[in-house]
């Protein structure tokens, strides 16, 4: 967990401890987090995204480009940070806004630690709506945005669908499949396209054209 201010650290440190989750470090700054995740190898890191001496959006960076199997979860608070839209692009599972009830803090954590995430799919969809909207000429799209062709049609419907926030069961019951099948749909376009977790297929989603802006669950 990393937070330069004392008192959040100290804060989360305690819920997290009294049900039954083990926080093995904590850092007050970027770098301080970078170098302990290579140490610690935890399961889970919390960053938040305005840390000095360096910031959670590139420290998130280095420790999913270095720390294999490690999964990030941004701290932020909604009207102040501009860089959650970058932070999931860079692989980040989701976020929790700073002022999280204790038992989503831990449902969140164990969620991303097995594996899963998005985080709140509604509202880390807002949350990219309102930073891909007013973003400048598009870079280049990355390579794993041209492997959509290789997703069936089916699949595609899928990704939208979780690009608008949709959970397993909501895909279920729209596209009128068992959850069990939307997860199969769900773990394949993972594989083609080589993504850790819904956060990133969001992004996909996004940065394809598949959900615009304003589009409707």
């Amino acid at each position: 967990m990393a937070d330069d201010q004392e008192l959040v650290r100290t804060g989360f440190r305690l819920i997290l401890t009294s049900r039954g989750i083990d926080v093995v470090g904590e850092a007050a700054d970027g770098a301080e987090a970078v170098d302990l995740v290579a140490r610690l190898r935890p399961d889970v890191v919390l960053l938040d995204i305005r840390m000095p001496v360096m910031d959670g959006l590139e420290a998130a960076r280095r420790i999913l480009a270095t720390t294999p199997g490690c999964r990030v979860v941004m701290l932020t608070t909604f009207d102040l940070d501009q860089y959650v839209y970058a932070a999931l692009s860079a692989g980040a599972s989701g976020f929790l806004l700073k002022d999280v009830t204790s038992e989503h803090l831990a449902a969140a954590v164990r969620l991303v630690g097995t594996g899963d995430a998005l985080l709140a799919p509604s509202i880390t969809r807002r949350l990219v709506e309102r930073f891909a909207a007013p973003a400048p000429a598009p870079a280049p799209a990355p390579a794993v945005h041209r492997e959509l062709a290789a997703l069936t049609p089916r699949e595609r419907e899928v990704l939208t669908l979780v690009g608008r926030g949709l959970s397993n069961a909501e895909l279920a019951a729209r596209l009128t499949l068992s959850e069990a099948t939307v997860k199969t749909h769900v773990a394949r376009i993972f594989a083609k396209l080589a993504l850790r977790d819904r956060a990133q297929a969001v992004v996909v989603a996004y940065e394809t054209g598949l959900v615009a802006p304003g589009d409707d669950a």
